[in-house]
């Protein structure tokens, strides 16, 4: 083989590889958040709810609110 021969291949070797790599991560994200959906405030209503308390607005926002900044960290 040629030197240039060789730089195509694993050009075109690396582009192959970033594009099937792209699609599968991809399909594996939707997978996940297909399984753990993102909590939202119905979900905290309908888990304030189980445990039987009757939530207020300013209670769900307050969860959502300490939820996102735990996540920040």
């Amino acid at each position: 083989m040629e030197w240039w021969q060789v730089i195509i291949t694993v050009v075109i070797t690396i582009i192959v590889t970033a594009i099937a790599t792209f699609f599968i991560t991809r399909k594996i994200f939707a997978n996940q958040l297909k399984k753990n959906p993102p909590v939202n405030e119905a979900m905290i209503r309908a888990m304030m709810t189980q445990m039987g308390r009757t939530p207020s607005e300013k209670q769900v926002r307050a969860v959502m609110r300490s939820m996102n900044e735990a996540k920040d960290k």
